[in-house]
């Protein structure tokens, strides 16, 4: 008999329950008993939803109160040292770890002033999650780090999972995995060698589950599908075979990419199953089903985790049938459904044709259910179901709301010289530099300032038909207003204009452009409580009329200094949103790139001076493994140069990219040619602009000196030092100061003081 499961569910609830219960949690009006409370009942829902649907285990341990990598740093006892805990709680430490540690007056207290000095400790750095636009915190490993069962959290979810009578499987990140996605804290160290203190703890974590009834453990080692190097793929074989001694059964668990060099390996390994994602790697499956060994569970990841679309039954029926012939099977989502929206039904405005051709988390349990019984029970068990998915999935494919001809023949009707700049880089520079007569270590923001109450009111009322498009567009204005004010008090160099009337920097843009949809409620987890609502691409993408101009144009009327336009780029637009999968990812990134463009000339048609375009997630988008990497860089450096380049010399382009590892893609960086790069450095103390200096970047560079993801301000100090650090790598005077990103989710108070503090130490570097 086949089975069925899924490898994670969404955490935050239908009405995001969690995210509101952890800033109410963080704001100290409740306590840690509601909090537990709220996090209780979302497990409760969530594994009665999935027996609800038929699957045949409900998954455990896929829940976090900000990010399943944190869970296990604190229950593999690995926190850091450097942070000095005593005798906090488990949660107290949980969310320090998180957020930074704040000291008496520090950032938050609520002192209002602009002088008080941060303390506390750095939070831990936090990176993207493989190619997802979830962010994970990094683990930290020296020669001296130890590990110990650190947090019975784990055990006590599957005893509830288990006093509610639902069969369980628990899931672990795997000790190779762990390792890897964390980060060597001490020169020439390998945190390889730690595996042999990490591998009884886990061994230990594995048989308590098995003493509490869990036959499956699902334990993920995405890294299978990395270019791994062999010391780590040799580290495997012996550390599985200490792990399955535990007794419990093992799922090997791998997505995101295929296994390629890793296949036999993974097949081979001492596990009693192993999962294998169908979506992203469909030409392995008949390999894997070859190489794996018949008396052990194959895990087939057949419905799309990480989309939105609907799935082709008929083509997944298709590959399932010869393999269910020969052995049992467990049919499964490709990854965990943390990356796709919780359920469809709460899309009640949402156009009904578009409407039915997706598919949230919750359709996706009903797709591996009806995917289970055609199987067992034949078609006509699911004739119903089965017909509705075949009509819906002809519908999308044969809609005119999908395509549009002159759009398509823009693009291939592109002139050789589209994406490049009139002149190079030094030209350009001289001639920017003439126009705005900067001082050394200029300063500016990545674009966003506060999302107050009342912006958010006046833009739900204006939704909601209650304000008029006047009313709305004077109290945006005002705040606009507010923003250049405080921002010319500071004394800030470059000025933006706060993003006031924007609810998501990808969201904005969407709304605005052809061949976009919405949702209401698709809120995918992107950080701790920090939620998006990705558009969605289903059609050729055009943009019918300027988006942002005349918001900037207002914002450079209040002030004689240079004003920035915000936009976001077009490869960041594609990684953020659901795209459609009718055609290459690159087309519909030009697509983009071409309507991105048209924005750029008319801002500065409007008298924009600078033009900022973001691309946060250029790195995010490199495929998993390198062999790929070149052809994605071509078209993806491609897209955002043909955003920039309509634009003359004297106009200054300005990137931001943040949260990342730049290193190994450092010339194609520099290939976008963008004026002025802004990136995230403050967490890891400036380790990330070391690569930029070794390739010696030949653009402007701002390093990030503040961390916005942490409630704590940035001493003056302490900027100057990284400044410093900064300016030993990079030439001085092609270096600017700036936050590590926008500062949407922080407080006016902690913004004007941090803010401050970094005029306050471009000041004293000028002086030296």
């Amino acid at each position: 008999m086949n089975i069925t499961h899924v490898l994670g569910y969404p955490r935050m609830g239908e009405a995001r329950e969690l995210k509101f219960a952890l800033e109410k949690f963080w704001r100290g009006e409740i306590g840690e008993d509601e909090l537990e409370q709220t996090g209780k009942e979302l497990r409760a829902r969530n594994w009665q939803t999935q027996r609800d649907a038929g699957l045949d285990f409900v998954t455990v341990g896929d829940f976090a109160f900000y990010d399943h990598m944190l869970n296990h740093i604190q229950m593999l006892g690995c926190e850091p040292a450097r942070i000095g805990f005593g005798n906090e709680g488990e949660l107290t430490r949980y969310f320090a770890m998180a957020r930074g540690q704040i000291g008496a007056h520090g950032a938050g207290c609520g002192c209002g002033s602009h002088s008080h000095q941060s303390q506390g400790a750095l939070a831990l750095e936090m990176t993207k999650w493989f190619d997802t636009n979830y962010h994970y915190q990094v683990p930290e490993f020296h020669p001296d780090t130890t590990f110990r069962l650190g947090s019975e959290r784990l055990f006590g979810e599957v005893a509830e999972a288990l006093a509610l009578g639902h069969p369980v499987k628990a899931v672990l990140v795997g000790p190779l995995t762990f390792l890897y996605l964390g980060k060597s804290k001490a020169a020439d160290f390998d945190r390889l060698s730690l595996l042999e203190k990490l591998l009884p703890v886990y061994g230990e974590l594995l048989a308590r589950l098995r003493q509490q009834g869990v036959e499956w453990v699902q334990i993920d080692e995405p890294i299978l599908g990395l270019d791994l190097p062999d010391t780590w793929r040799n580290a495997f074989e012996p550390a599985y075979h200490l792990l399955n001694a535990a007794g419990a059964k093992l799922l090997l668990t791998t997505y995101f990419s295929p296994l390629q060099e890793n296949l036999s390996l993974a097949c081979k390994l001492p596990a009693a199953g192993l999962h294998v994602d169908a979506v992203r790697a469909p030409q392995e499956l008949a390999q894997v089903a070859d190489w794996l060994p018949i008396h052990k569970l194959l895990s087939v990841g057949i419905v799309d985790g990480r989309n939105v679309w609907r799935a082709d039954l008929d083509a997944a029926l298709a590959v399932l049938r010869p393999l269910a012939e020969k052995r049992q099977l467990a049919l499964a989502t490709s990854c965990s459904l943390l990356h796709v929206p919780l359920d469809l039904k709460l899309e009640t405005a949402l156009d009904p044709e578009l409407k039915s051709w997706l598919a949230f988390a919750r359709q996706k349990l009903d797709e591996i259910a009806v995917l289970k019984a055609a199987l067992s029970q034949g078609e006509g068990a699911v004739a119903g179901k089965h017909e509705d998915a075949r009509r819906a999935l002809a519908a999308r494919r044969s809609s005119p709301r999908v395509h549009c001809a002159p759009v398509k023949q823009r693009a291939i009707s592109l002139g050789p010289g589209v994406d490049r700049r009139d002149s190079p880089f030094p030209i350009r520079q001289a001639r920017q530099r003439a126009r705005f007569k900067l001082p050394p270590y200029p300063t500016t923001t990545i674009g966003s300032f506060p999302q107050t109450p009342e912006i958010r009111a006046a833009r739900a009322a204006f939704k909601r038909g209650e304000l008029s498009a006047e009313a709305y567009e004077a109290a945006m204005k005002r705040e606009i207003a507010h923003a250049v004010k405080i921002q010319e008090e500071l004394g800030l160099d470059v000025l933006v204009h706060g993003e006031v009337e924007r609810n998501d920097m990808v969201e904005y843009f969407g709304e605005q452009l052809e061949g976009f949809a919405f949702t209401c409620n698709g809120w995918v987890q992107s950080y701790g409580s920090r939620c998006v609502k990705p558009p969605i691409i289903f059609g050729d993408v055009s943009r019918p009329r300027p988006m942002t101009v005349e918001w900037a144009r207002y914002a450079q009327s209040l002030t004689d200094k240079p004003m920035k336009g915000m936009l976001t780029g077009p490869v960041t637009i594609l990684q953020w949103s659901f795209v459609r999968d009718d055609q290459p990812r690159s087309e519909t990134c030009l697509q983009i790139a071409l309507a991105i463009r048209d924005e750029v000339v008319g801002l500065e048609a409007a008298g924009i001076p600078i033009i900022q375009i973001d691309e946060p997630a250029i790195r995010e988008g490199l495929p998993l493994r390198r062999a790929q990497w070149k052809d994605y860089l071509a078209w993806a450096v491609r897209a955002f140069r043909i955003s920039a380049s309509g634009v003359a010399d004297e106009t200054q382009i300005h990137t931001h990219m943040c949260y990342s590892e730049f290193n190994d893609i450092l010339p194609d960086i520099a290939a976008m040619d963008a004026d002025v790069i802004t990136i995230e450095t403050s967490r890891s103390d400036m380790e990330l602009l070391r690569g930029f200096g070794e390739f010696k970047y030949p653009n402007e560079i701002g390093p990030g000196v503040w961390d916005i993801h942490s409630p704590r301000v940035p001493a003056v100090e302490e900027i100057v030092h990284l400044m410093k650090k900064a300016s030993a790598v990079i030439p001085p005077e092609n270096l600017w100061i700036n936050p590590d990103c926008g500062l949407k989710t922080r407080g006016w108070p902690e913004i004007e003081a941090a803010l401050l503090n970094m005029v306050s130490a471009a000041r004293r570097l000028r002086e030296s």
